[in-house]
C-alpha cells in the first residue's frame, strides 16, 4: 500500500533521526550524522518509505542506479528493488575487480581517483546516481564523467545530505534530490 502521507512531510520527518555532534571533526564544526537514523528502526522505515515514494517518480525513467563508494551502497539497493533496476558501483581505485575505467579527481586536501567496472554499464543507460552527502560536488561530478566517459546517461540523482552554503549542485549538470540540507 502506498504511503498516504506526501514525500516532503516524511523528508521532513527524516530530520529527527539526525544526530549532532558539536567540535567534530574539528572544534567549531558542528557535524550533522545523517547516518544515525541507521540506528533507529523507524528511522530506517521511514527512509524505505521516501525511498519507495522516490522510486515512484523515476519508475520507467531509470534503466540503472549508480551507488557511490562507501555509503551511496547502503541507500540505492532500496531504490533498485523498487524500480526492478541493476546497481552499478563507484568506488574508489583498488576496490573494484576486473578491468576498469577510472576518474581522477580533486579533493579538499588532495587527489583521488573514481573507477567503475569496464562492462558495468551499457551506451545510452539512463542512471540515476545516489551517495550520501554534497559539499563541494567533487566527487559527484567526477563519478557522473565517469559514467559518461563509460557511456551512461546521469538523468537525475540523490544524496540524503547537502551543505547548500558550497554550492557544489552547480558543478553538477543534472538535476539533484537532497533529503535534507544545511
Amino acid at each position: 500500500m502506498a504511503s498516504t502521507i506526501p514525500l516532503e512531510d516524511n523528508i521532513n520527518m527524516l530530520q529527527q533521526y539526525v544526530e549532532y555532534f558539536p567540535d567534530f571533526p574539528k572544534p567549531g564544526i558542528l557535524y550533522k550524522d545523517v547516518l544515525s537514523l541507521l540506528s533507529h528502526i523507524d528511522g530506517i522505515k521511514l527512509l524505505e518509505k521516501i525511498l519507495k515514494q522516490i522510486s515512484d517518480q523515476l519508475r520507467g525513467k531509470v534503466d540503472c542506479i549508480a551507488m557511490l563508494e562507501t555509503r551511496g551502497f547502503i541507500f540505492a539497493p532500496i531504490l533498485a528493488l523498487q524500480l526492478n533496476v541493476p546497481c552499478i558501483p563507484v568506488s574508489k581505485k583498488g576496490n573494484l575487480p576486473g578491468p576498469v575505467i577510472e576518474m581522477s579527481y580533486i579533493l579538499e586536501y588532495g587527489e583521488d581517483i573514481l573507477t567503475v567496472q569496464l562492462n558495468s554499464i551499457t551506451k545510452g543507460q539512463k542512471i540515476f546516481i545516489v551517495d550520501d552527502f554534497l559539499a563541494t560536488g567533487g566527487t559527484l561530478e567526477a563519478a557522473s564523467k565517469l559514467i559518461e566517459k563509460a557511456g551512461g546517461e546521469i538523468i537525475q540523482g540523490l544524496v540524503l545530505m547537502e551543505k547548500l552554503e558550497l554550492e557544489g549542485r552547480k558543478r553538477l549538470n543534472f538535476p539533484m534530490i537532497s533529503l535534507m540540507s544545511e
